[in-house]
């Protein structure tokens, strides 16, 4: 059983693929999403990942892969992969971790593990030219592929929670609303008004944002893929134009990837 982790800023998502299936891709047979806390020591780590892995009836794990946004956790997640699984593949995407996939930006070194993993399985299941649209509660993320298969950089925004998060904090009038699609463009009151400009002001942005980037690629928009992936909400995705698959386990197939090339 390989583990997957992927740690955002916000959220870390956990996948278990079963790599022993007779399909030519593991099959994720258990996923989770939890709170990625930077107070959470090594051992609380293995505590969450046993109780949850055990729970799904997994055993045993056999392998690891994980990428890390966040420095002080993949501080912990390190002293947990040498005290609980030195003995096992382990794969920490980072410099010298072979992806296979050629990165031609400024400093490649600069580019978050995720977005890696990310441009990973888009090659691998999508092909070039492809956009992914990773939308987490921090960031809204664009990363590029070109038709020769190459990351060649993106885009990072705000994310949807945490604007909405400081439109709560910075307007002494406004409040914290549920991210859903209100019943018309022109809200009819404020709690409409804030969901309208977070649902379709998000929508709007992705949209507007993929068509520039198809432009600078020179691509027919026809034969681009663009995937939104991360903890998207689906109000915000359904109203995009642009959208041409959704794939919420992009990165943890990324992460698979990593594995299989590295091990």
């Amino acid at each position: 059983m390989l583990l997957c982790l992927d740690v955002s800023n916000s959220h870390t998502s956990i996948g278990a693929f079963d790599l022993s299936t007779d399909t030519e891709q593991g099959e994720l047979i258990g996923h989770w999403q939890v709170a990625s806390d930077e107070r959470r020591t090594a051992d609380e780590w293995q505590v969450l990942i046993t109780g949850l892995t055990v729970r799904a009836g997994i055993d045993e794990i056999d392998a690891v892969s994980l990428c890390c946004t966040v420095p002080t956790i993949l501080v912990e997640l390190r002293s947990m992969q040498e005290r609980y699984y030195a003995d096992l593949p382990v794969s920490i995407v980072g410099p010298g971790v072979r992806t296979g996939v050629p990165i031609h930006t400024d400093n490649p070194r600069e580019v978050g593990a995720d977005r890696i993993v990310n441009a990973l399985a888009a090659v691998e299941l999508y092909g070039g030219p492809a956009i992914v649209v990773d939308l987490n509660g921090t960031a809204t993320i664009f990363d590029v592929i070109d038709e020769d298969n190459r990351y060649i950089g993106g885009a990072i925004a705000p994310g949807v929670e945490l604007s909405l998060d400081a439109l709560a904090r910075r307007g002494a009038q406004l409040r914290s609303v549920e991210l859903a699609q209100p019943r018309d463009v022109v809200g009819k009151n404020t709690v409409e008004a804030i969901q309208s400009g977070m649902v379709f002001g998000s929508a709007g942005l992705v949209d507007g944002m993929v068509t520039r980037i198809i432009e600078s690629l020179g691509s027919d928009p026809d034969h681009v893929a663009v995937i939104a992936t991360g903890t998207f909400p689906a109000a915000v995705v359904d109203n995009c134009t642009t959208i041409t698959a959704r794939d919420p386990f992009l990165t943890l197939t990324g992460l698979r990837l990593v594995h299989e090339r590295n091990h």
